[in-house]
This record gives C-alpha cells, sequence and structure tokens, in this order.
C-alpha cells in the first residue's frame, strides 16, 4: 500500500486513479469517491461562493473533470446568453467544452474557433491519458468529434502543441465583441476524488471594450 501511495505521488495521478490502482492490489480505496451532487464541505463551499461573487462583473465557472458546469456566477450567465445561437439547445446543466463546439451554441460567434477548439481538445484527450480509470473523458472526446464540421484528423491528440498555463479567447455577434483570458484554480489538497476533479475557471478581460461590456451587463 506504501509503495502504491508513494508511487502515485511522483507520478502526479489524481485521486480517482490512485484509488483504481489500490483496488487493483486488492486493497481498500484511500480516497472517498463523492457524487457529484453530494454537498461540499462548508470551507469550500464558503471559499467557492466567495470567488464567485469576487469574480463579478466577469464570468467565473465551476466545473468538474468532464467541464459539465456545476456552478457559475451571475456574469457567466449574462456573458453566455449574450453569445449562443439558439438559447433552448443550452439544456439545464451546460458542458463547457460543448457550448464551444456546438454550432447551435456559441461556436458561431468564436473567431479562430478552429485554433481554440484544437488546443482544447488536445488538452482533453491529455487528460484522458493522465487520468485512465475515468471513463467518462473518453466519452466526452467522442461526444465533441461528433459535432458537425469537426475535422475527423482532429481525433488523434495533436501533442506537438504547446502546453499553456492560460487561454484567450475572442467572440463577435453583431457590435459586440468580448476577448478574455482564462485561468483555471483547482484544490491540490482536495481529499476527495470529486473536490480533486473540481476547477474554477475564472475569466479576465484583455482589452478595455470587454471590460465595459461586462460593465454593462452587470449595470
Amino acid at each position: 500500500r506504501e509503495v502504491i501511495l508513494r508511487l502515485s505521488t511522483a507520478l502526479g495521478l489524481g485521486l480517482r486513479d490512485v484509488n483504481a490502482l489500490l483496488q487493483a492490489a486488492g486493497l481498500p480505496r484511500e480516497f472517498r469517491e463523492s457524487e457529484a451532487n453530494v454537498k461540499w464541505p462548508d470551507s469550500i463551499e464558503r471559499a467557492v461562493t466567495r470567488m464567485l461573487a469576487q469574480q463579478e462583473p466577469y464570468p467565473m465557472l465551476v466545473m468538474n473533470v468532464r467541464h459539465d458546469v456545476l456552478r457559475s456566477n451571475q456574469a457567466a450567465f449574462r456573458l453566455i446568453g449574450r453569445f449562443i445561437q439558439e438559447p433552448d439547445a443550452l439544456g439545464e446543466r451546460p458542458n463547457l467544452l460543448h457550448v464551444i463546439f456546438d454550432p447551435k451554441l456559441m461556436r458561431p460567434y468564436i473567431t479562430d474557433w478552429a485554433r481554440l477548439a484544437r488546443t482544447l481538445l488536445t488538452k482533453l484527450q491529455r487528460e484522458a491519458l493522465a487520468r485512465p480509470a475515468d471513463s467518462s473523458i473518453p466519452a466526452l472526446i467522442t461526444e465533441l468529434c461528433n459535432h458537425p464540421g469537426v475535422p475527423e484528423h482532429w481525433r488523434e491528440p495533436a501533442l506537438d502543441l504547446p502546453v499553456t498555463p492560460t487561454l484567450e479567447f475572442e467572440a463577435v455577434r453583431d457590435d459586440e465583441r468580448v476577448r478574455f483570458l482564462t485561468t483555471l484554480t483547482v484544490f491540490n489538497t482536495a481529499l476527495d476524488v470529486a473536490l480533486d476533479e473540481l476547477q474554477l475557471e475564472s475569466f479576465f478581460p484583455v482589452d478595455e471594450a470587454t471590460e465595459a461590456l461586462c460593465l454593462k451587463l452587470a449595470g
């Protein structure tokens, strides 16, 4: 057990994969695997609530490892609603990557969509390689590749693309344009699989026009 835990730490494995290794060795799991809808610990709840509020009037999303949106601030609702082709196609629990890949949602308004989509898909494919115990990620990759207009060769990861700590994107609809830089926050010391896979994506305006639109929508 000690060897597996030390090896997992050295390899930087996620908690889900550590549990899978232990089970494969006939040992009990080390970390809780709470369901996604289980209430978070009070300390996490307070921290996430504060972060969402503090990010206003700029968007922030709370997602699981599949990029399903679990929670967001009001700025995210305002922004996404402004750049969605068919709002009825969004669903009750949107998936951020489907929002970007689906031609009924945000895709028609994203400039340089091919670059952004290819970068995000390759990142997800790398994630699938790093989390072999999570079958939901390969399933999501297949779903994204099945959207109309996604090139067939994208099913193979472009591992030559550089890994960057931040991501920029631009969206234009009529006379409105936004350009954001995004960053991810994770809980590296979590002792629960669901919390270990939680990620908070913050959107920061790159220019004054984006900042002005966010302030206008908030007002």
